[in-house]
């Protein structure tokens, strides 16, 4: 790929517009590329300043200030272009690879964001950004697509939206859409984050009887049958507890 198209913030605005224009596959919307065309200049070198490593809490390791240092203008930069808090993208990273640029899962997620394959994939084609390994274009891909996610629990409250967002990132999106699914099935608030942790456990096969009453399958109709909701759940659980430590800082 060309070595700076995916960082001119023209040639990202022009992207949004054709995805936009095209109904493609990001659900991001008209208002984000609005606030890219306002922030282009403002945005293109967004560095580290010493009273944000100042602000760390006492209790702070040395990979999160180090990782603060060396990439926390770029996490800060993508964030605000995106309209996310980037201590929330920060502690989505810590919870992802602990800081590891080199970090993969078994499942084939990789970098500090621990973006899966086909993520990463549709990710690039959107962002024109080939190698999604490099650091700052795994940054750039995961604040994308976790305001990707984001935007697809609008009509929840905040606290609400970002537990549902983290939970669609840890499980898949199609988890979290049958979850809701069921949990209006059962009178709870679908737009609730506490409805759907209560209904992810019920998505396992074990519950298949239950299944038959919301679908016409013995399975939920999007993703099926899930066997990982307390892990799910833990993720949500770690990542808030990051950020509730990071919202200290400054910047």
């Amino acid at each position: 790929m060309a070595s700076t198209n995916w960082q001119d913030p023209r040639y990202l605005v022009l992207v949004f517009c054709i995805v936009v224009l095209l109904g493609g596959c990001s659900p991001v919307s008209e208002s984000l590329v609005k606030k890219a065309q306002l922030n282009q200049n403002s945005q293109s070198s967004v560095v580290t300043t010493p009273s944000v490593l100042s602000s760390l809490p006492e209790a702070a390791s040395g990979s999160d200030r180090l990782m603060i240092q060396s990439y926390g203008g770029v996490v800060r930069k993508y964030s605000h272009q995106y309209g996310l808090d980037w201590r929330l993208v920060l502690a989505v990273m810590k919870a992802e690879s602990r800081f590891s640029q080199n970090a993969e899962s078994g499942k084939g997620a990789s970098g500090l964001m621990q973006i899966m394959p086909l993520t990463s994939d549709e990710v690039g084609r959107v962002l024109d950004i080939e190698d999604m390994a490099h650091p700052m274009n795994n940054i750039h891909g995961g604040v994308y697509y976790l305001r990707k996610l984001y935007n697809l629990f609008d009509g929840s409250e905040e606290q609400d939206r970002i537990r549902l967002t983290l939970a669609a990132y840890n499980a898949g999106v199609g988890r979290i859409y049958d979850a809701q699914v069921l949990a209006a099935y059962l009178n709870d608030n679908p737009r609730k984050w506490e409805s759907i942790k209560e209904a992810l456990p019920l998505l396992s096969k074990r519950y298949y009887t239950l299944h038959r009453n919301v679908w016409d399958q013995d399975r939920p109709k999007i993703a099926g049958w899930f066997g990982s909701s307390k892990e799910t759940i833990a993720y949500v659980d770690r990542v808030m507890e990051y950020y509730q430590e990071y919202k200290s800082i400054q910047g």
